[in-house]
């Protein structure tokens, strides 16, 4: 059913949150993917674990557990939803759906999704319901646990929810990746990583790199490269097939990132590009000289907004990138990966990527810790969350 809409889901994803038409395709096509490999590797996932024991008979089994209350965020409609549902359904459980409020087009075309595909009625319901509502669902007897991405508040406020009434809950919440250049980095393929790492979705990410931590021996070149590629960025209407930049989903957002470049410039940070905001739409904006103290270094920013720091040394590099509430993913760059895979230890983050941008992949578990949240989604992990691991023992 994706593959053979991707057109008719793209478009509206765009109209929706108004990300570039071919980012929206690759979007529909990944849920695809996630939904094909739970097909091909649920039997295998959810087979009885037999465990030697004094038992005649003893294993663990894996049933469904019921229903669970997904809280979902606009920058990635489908995708967001698809993670969730592509495991907990296929586990036996049923879902119900509260989206953003500002993408409930691509909610009802979710739904029809899993109808038209012949998932048993009512097994995927999508709910036009908005967060004073979120109690009530949570609190219902045949609802058994809940799962939200989204932000730190929404996160916060649910996991009281779900506490309160003794539920299972999973956060994926924001980030504030670093994205590492060691002096041995190659800097080209750092520069073209890291544009992308940055830029895509707008800067829409709670995985977007947001921090590039350079060491000093490289600052400069990265810096200038950077800021050159960022200039060849086409941007322009996000319909058109070869649109890379276009607005922020909202206006508010994208008041709320210029007010962040702005309160790091007046406390000594660079504005190397870009700064300036017309209405929705913010320019993809360097700034150079973030330090710790910034808005730009401490917070979480939503858009197209990098933020250049500079580190004298290995050692720094990584203290500075652990300087960070949030802990969703790092970025490493160096030829060294053998190195590299030594100072995996001093990440405390969910995800540790060397030479490649943090990302989602069905087949690998993804989540944060810290204030980025708990729980993982994808691989076995996402699908052992929400199923009952239940103990057989027979004598």
């Amino acid at each position: 059913m994706l593959r053979d809409n991707v057109e008719e889901y793209a478009q509206m994803i765009t109209a929706e949150m108004g990300k570039p038409i071919s980012e929206s395709r690759s979007e529909v096509n990944k849920c695809a993917w996630v939904c094909d490999y739970y097909a091909e590797n649920a039997e295998e996932f959810l087979a009885a674990e037999v465990v030697e024991t004094d038992a005649q008979k003893s294993f663990v089994r894996h049933d469904p557990i019921g229903t669970v209350f997904a809280v979902m965020p606009w920058n990635f409609p489908f995708w967001q939803v698809f993670r969730f549902a592509a495991p907990t359904l296929t586990a036996g459980n049923a879902g119900l759906l509260k989206h953003a409020a500002n993408v409930f087009g691509c909610a009802i075309k979710i739904e029809e999704v899993f109808a038209k595909a012949g998932f048993p009625e009512g097994i995927f319901q999508n709910l036009i319901v908005h967060h004073d509502e979120s109690e009530k669902i949570i609190s219902h007897d045949a609802v058994k646990a809940v799962t939200l991405t989204g932000s730190g508040p929404a996160g916060s406020a649910v996991s009281q929810i779900a506490g309160k009434y003794l539920k299972k809950s999973l956060l994926e919440l924001g980030g504030n990746n670093a994205f590492i250049v060691l002096e041995d980095a190659d800097i080209d393929q750092a520069v073209k990583t890291g544009v992308m790492a940055r830029m895509l979705n707008c800067g829409q990410s709670c995985i977007a790199a947001k921090r590039f931590i350079l060491l000093e021996s490289v600052y400069d070149e990265f810096v200038e490269k950077f800021t050159a590629a960022v200039r060849e960025l086409k941007v322009g209407d996000t319909t058109a097939d070869d649109t890379q930049v276009g607005t922020l989903a909202r206006k508010d957002l994208a008041d709320q990132l210029n007010e962040q470049v702005k309160a790091s410039v007046s406390k000594g940070a660079t504005l190397l590009l870009g700064g300036e905001q017309d209405n929705c739409f913010h320019e993809p904006t360097i700034l150079g000289d973030v330090k710790p103290g910034m808005a730009a270094f401490d917070e979480e920013t939503f858009g197209p907004l990098a933020a250049m720091i500079k580190a004298k040394d290995v050692d720094e590099a990584f203290s500075l990138s652990e300087q960070s509430k949030f802990g969703l993913g790092v970025t490493v760059f160096t030829k060294d990966t053998d190195k590299a895979l030594e100072y995996a230890d001093r990440v405390s983050d969910g995800a540790y990527f060397v030479n490649e941008l943090v990302k989602s992949d069905p087949r690998l578990p993804f989540g944060g810790t810290k204030h980025s949240g708990y729980g993982r989604e994808l691989a076995i992990d996402g699908m052992m969350e929400f199923v009952n691991r239940k103990t057989v023992y027979v004598k």
